[in-house]
């Protein structure tokens, strides 16, 4: 069976960064896995908090009674989310309850649930470019539009771009910070314009923010949130980099206490429904009941901060144009030549270090490079990036004769 025209389409778009994980797997397959240094992927090496495998086996052993394995409401276990509506209102000093909350099986099936909730056919959803690349199927899978807005060169928020972004047709508009690609973190200044530019074009629009990376901030920085900021926030929490558990897809959506109660409830509800209609039916019950005991814990951002402060340092130094991160496990240089796709190709075949092309996130003439891998790792792939900048930067004109 042939698969739909959208979907071939889609694949045609499909993610950079899985295209340059199976270039990965190529080169690895005909080289050997040691030849091969992959920067491409956002999986954390780094291992969970002993407390989580601690709490894992404690409620292994102690808390799983008969029933603990059957389906429950759609929205979550009612402790898990209380324990998550605890957390958050002990974070935002903001009322919330456990039916604010919503459990989901990780930030992508959360996101997925609120644009079917919200979107009507041809409604928009507005990102700030560069953002992450699945975010434009996220939004096709429920017949919306993206819209991307381009950020300045050091990716700060151009108020006057979003401006012309918004309008009658804007439903949502989704931020995220820290950012992947660029590991920044929007400001308290930002997200003030960003409240109130959707209060002032697009009032019914909500606001989500995609917060995989929230607990993952370094020194000297400091997180700021849209609650408090716009009545109509929603966020989407995630474990899979606090925790650095990906593969459990635990997650939740949150829904602001300032938003109006009706519409709260009404949204809710249809979260709730569409985790079983979409298919996810409940996010995993043993991980509900894991994160329950640990709300609030995350790993160490220093091991990403450190590395960060390797590599952004030494880019610098190469020539590389380079904005410092404040934050998650990604630094996003400018390439050396217009072609981004070219660059990361080269980069791979001529020095077997995988990057993700900017093309992808929106951001064409950068690369992603993902700190999660080995120091040592980082520091064998130094060399070979200051030779491809030397190898693809403009050569200087001669000078003229007289």
């Amino acid at each position: 069976m042939a698969v739909s025209s959208v979907v071939r389409a889609q694949l045609g778009r499909a993610s950079w960064i899985r295209r340059m994980f199976e270039e990965g797997a190529r080169l690895r397959a005909q080289l050997g896995k040691d030849a091969v240094i992959d920067l491409s992927l956002g999986n954390p090496e780094v291992e969970p908090p002993p407390a989580f495998h601690q709490t894992l086996e404690r409620v292994v052993q102690h808390e799983l009674g008969p029933g603990a394995h059957r389906y429950m409401h759609n929205a979550g276990l009612p402790e898990t989310r209380e324990a998550v509506a605890a957390a958050l209102a002990a974070e935002f000093g903001l009322p919330f309850t456990r039916d604010d909350i919503v459990m989901c099986c990780g930030a992508a099936a959360g996101l997925n649930l609120v644009l079917k909730a919200v979107l009507e056919p041809g409604d928009e959803v507005v990102v700030l470019a560069p953002y992450f690349p699945e975010y434009p199927f996220y939004v096709e899978n429920h017949g919306g539009r993206l819209r991307e807005v381009p950020t300045r060169a050091d990716f700060s928020l151009d108020p006057d771009a979003l401006a012309r972004a918004l309008g009658p047709r804007t439903a949502a508009l989704i931020v995220n910070s820290p950012n992947n690609p660029t590991g920044r973190l929007l400001s308290a200044a930002e997200l003030d314009a960003i409240a109130g530019l959707l209060r002032e074009r697009a009032p019914r629009a909500l606001l989500v923010s995609d917060e995989p990376y929230r607990r993952l901030v370094f020194s000297g920085q400091r997180f700021a949130s849209v609650l408090g900021r716009h009545a109509r926030a929603v966020v989407v929490g995630s474990h899979s980099k606090d925790l650095a558990v990906p593969g459990e897809r635990i997650g939740y959506v949150a829904l602001s206490p300032e938003m109006p109660p009706a519409e709260r409830a009404e949204l809710a509800a249809a979260l709730a429904f569409l985790t079983r209609t979409l298919g996810y039916v409940n996010a995993p019950a043993l991980m509900q009941r894991v994160v329950r005991h640990l709300q609030g814990l995350s790993v160490d951002p220093a091991v990403y901060e450190r590395r960060a402060r390797l590599v952004v340092p030494a880019l610098r130094a190469m020539g590389y144009e380079v904005v410092e991160p404040g934050g998650a496990f990604y630094c996003f240089p400018r390439t050396p030549i217009p072609d981004d796709v070219a660059f990361a190709l080269a980069l791979a075949e001529q020095e077997r270090v995988l990057v993700v092309p900017g093309t992808g996130f929106g951001a064409p003439g950068h690369f992603r490079i993902s700190l999660c891998v080995a120091t040592e790792r980082l520091e064998r792939a130094l060399p070979a990036l200051a030779r491809a900048l030397q190898r693809h930067a403009p050569k200087p004109a001669p000078a003229e004769g007289r």
